[in-house]
């Protein structure tokens, strides 16, 4: 049993673990309990903190792979922000393996931040990364985001992002929330999007929705869309819809 536990809290502690950071001051705090409130420096910071990753990732270091490289990826990143006048100007995830420059200015990492906290923060920025670092996140409460903000979200372009990383999810509870875009946003462009993200779903949840889609959309703009994506996936359900359709 003592094994067990101290295995455990190792692996609480590698998660918590700070990269590897050069040219910079380096510090580390605990979480507060409101990201919201920590994330806040007058000069420039880079702040940082882990989060459980949805699948496994293979060395996310800008194309530079650190040594040694996993072979069979890491299931934790490191969410980073750049914080000046208190606030958020970037926001990047990188591997944890991935060595940092922080080009003079201090960092300083947050430990245990959880995926609640981080979900809830980054919910509320305004610029685009954000939505692909909640896509990341592993777990159930991250689709639940990336399904309010592809619904409820005034931005078409924050709606269409949200639908992409819905798709690469997969389940029913994506597929159901990007049909709902299809039949119920009010941007075509958006609805167009959303057909794409059904062509994403694996064959046997995407090809008999893209099929619905084609056979009740009454957009002809988005049901050519869904013909155009139907072909593509080259699934023998699709290639008999189409001819049927074609030899009528």
């Amino acid at each position: 049993m003592r094994t067990l536990v101290a295995w455990c809290l190792a692996g609480v502690l590698t998660a918590q673990t700070a990269p590897s950071v050069k040219n910079g001051p380096l510090e580390t705090r605990a979480f507060s309990g409101d990201l919201a409130a920590q994330l806040k420096s007058d000069k420039a910071t880079w702040f940082g903190y882990a989060i459980k990753t949805q699948r496994k990732t293979e060395n996310w270091c800008d194309g530079q792979h650190q040594s040694p490289v996993q072979l069979e990826g890491s299931d934790t990143a490191a969410v980073l922000l750049r914080v000046e006048n208190n606030q958020v100007q970037k926001l990047k995830l990188y591997s944890l393996d991935c060595a940092l420059d922080a080009g003079g200015l201090p960092f300083i990492w947050l430990t245990g931040v959880s995926a609640e906290a981080s979900l809830a923060y980054l919910k509320t920025m305004p610029i685009d990364s954000a939505i692909f670092a909640i896509s990341q996140h592993a777990g159930a409460q991250a689709t639940d985001v990336l399904i309010d903000e592809a619904k409820n979200n005034q931005s078409t372009h924050v709606r269409e992002q949200a639908l992409f990383w819905l798709a690469q999810r997969a389940g029913a509870k994506s597929a159901a929330a990007i049909v709902d875009a299809i039949v119920n946003d009010p941007d075509a462009g958006v609805k167009k999007k959303a057909v794409f993200a059904l062509s994403q779903l694996p064959k046997d949840e995407g090809v008999p929705k893209l099929i619905e889609v084609c056979r009740t959309q009454r957009n002809p703009e988005v049901r050519k869309q869904a013909f155009f994506w139907l072909g593509q996936t080259h699934d023998p359900r699709a290639l008999a819809y189409i001819e049927d359709v074609l030899t009528k």
